[in-house]
């Protein structure tokens, strides 16, 4: 069984690549690219291709010959998110545009002057939003909880191109938890904290919710600490639609009672699978999610 291990896959080399095609062809001719890497993991990856394939035929009930022209356009898509992020760390964040769906939810939590947690998921591309919060005049310092094993080369050398340094901090989970006393710090300076609510992985602890029809684990951390937080719950998530547009999707988590982790990750799935039903290759988890595949 592939589980996912708290650290994604990627080269420095791949990133290096994609800065050139970027830099010397621009950003839709280094899509072209795309088609020679599509095309690589949709022949080699074999345990990738079984999990994804899985997800599509399994869980979205696509016909066979779908699954398979999905799992290429996945790949395809996922380098394209790759490349758009790469292209705006670098500074071409005015060939993008930007459309906002519940920008007053966040303005709203902000403006409670409590901080306020926000989850999403691997889905999208999440990691651009900041580049585009100061379109909406958006002035919060967003703290991400993250894992030791998510501390990459790729992150250094990400920074290194970047034109604009990143707002974002990194609060790490550490086995001591000392970064409950970071988070709490945090949202005492009306910060906001965001978790990504969709990767589980071994050793750690997990609560259980259908997902597409299946039960699956998630992470119990974000959902532990956000239900007993008392602060605001927003589900965030940044899609990219066609040419070299985003649509940035912000809800509010409804009737969500004190301490009720479990409430809070049903309420959590709903709206992630209404997501992936209308954005189904853009979730990027190509590992055994539903531990159904032998």
């Amino acid at each position: 069984m592939n589980k996912w291990k708290g650290k994604s896959k990627g080269t420095i080399l791949g990133y290096q690549i994609f800065v050139w095609c970027i830099k010397n062809i621009g950003i839709r001719s280094s899509y072209f690219v795309l088609y020679f890497v599509a095309t690589y993991y949709f022949i080699f990856e074999k345990k990738s291709n079984q999990y994804i394939s899985y997800y599509f035929k399994n869980r979205l009930n696509f016909s066979t010959l779908k699954t398979k022209l999905s799992v290429f356009k996945s790949y395809f898509v996922f380098g394209k998110v790759l490349i758009d992020k790469t292209a705006i760390s670098v500074g071409l964040r005015n060939r993008f545009t930007y459309e906002f769906d519940g920008i007053e939810n966040l303005k709203n939590l902000l403006a409670e002057k409590k901080g306020g947690v926000l989850i999403s998921a691997h889905i999208g591309n999440f990691e651009i939003a900041e580049h585009f919060f100061a379109d909406i005049d958006f002035d919060a310092q967003i703290n991400l909880v993250t894992t030791d094993q998510e501390v990459t080369a790729i992150r250094e050398y990400m920074e290194s191109i970047s034109v604009k340094k990143s707002n974002i901090k990194f609060i790490f989970v550490k086995d001591d938890m000392s970064h409950i006393f970071r988070i709490n710090e945090a949202l005492s300076n009306n910060e906001l904290i965001c978790f990504t609510g969709d990767r589980y992985f071994e050793g750690s602890k997990f609560l259980e919710a259908d997902l597409l029809g299946k039960t699956a684990k998630f992470p119990a951390g974000p959902f532990l600490i956000a239900s007993r937080l008392r602060v605001p719950v927003v589900y965030v998530y940044v899609m990219k639609e066609k040419n070299l547009h985003y649509h940035l999707y912000a809800r509010v988590a409804q009737n969500i009672k004190n301490r009720d982790s479990q409430g809070l990750l049903n309420s959590y799935v709903q709206n992630l699978e209404s997501m992936l039903k209308k954005y189904p290759l853009q979730w990027f988890n190509y590992f055994d999610f539903w531990d159904d595949i032998d």
